[in-house]
């Protein structure tokens, strides 16, 4: 059964990274915030917990051995309620960032991590899972305009 977060205010995020000093910079960052912040080494984990709970963004590693960040995006987009997805590399240039937006992820982040852009593409990926959400909880009526006779 899935734990419901998207109501209560509690904000959840999925670090998915082979590294534990991802998982711990993040939990540094985000330890003393409305964020829980839950972590998985491989894509497996990722999955489990992604079934388990209601997560608004995933901090996914490039490549996870096996599977990559591909498989995590893939594996979001068939939820209800897709979370944000930001990708991290040590090797961020401008082929994946564009490569990465164009499959539908919301971002690219360098590693080693800068703090305050960290902060900024996690708040901001936030954001836009909760606004989709919000569309698709309760969609706006369309206003029509019509031409002066």
């Amino acid at each position: 059964m899935r734990q419901q977060s998207i109501d209560t205010g509690l904000i959840r995020i999925l670090s998915i990274s082979p590294f534990r000093e991802d998982h711990s910079y993040l939990q540094r960052i985000l330890g003393h915030s409305k964020w829980k912040l839950d972590t998985a080494d491989h894509l497996q984990a990722a999955v489990a917990l992604l079934q388990r709970h209601d997560t608004s963004v995933v901090i996914c590693e490039r490549d996870l051995m096996p599977g990559t960040w591909t498989d995590i995006l893939e594996h979001t987009s068939r939820q209800p309620h897709p979370p944000s997805v930001v990708v991290t590399s040590r090797l961020a240039d401008e082929r994946l960032w564009s490569e990465i937006l164009n499959r539908g992820a919301w971002d690219l982040i360098a590693k080693p991590f800068d703090r305050t852009e960290l902060v900024r593409s996690i708040k901001s990926a936030w954001e836009h899972c909760r606004y989709q959400i919000q569309v698709t909880v309760n969609p706006a009526p369309m206003k029509v305009m019509t031409a002066a006779s």
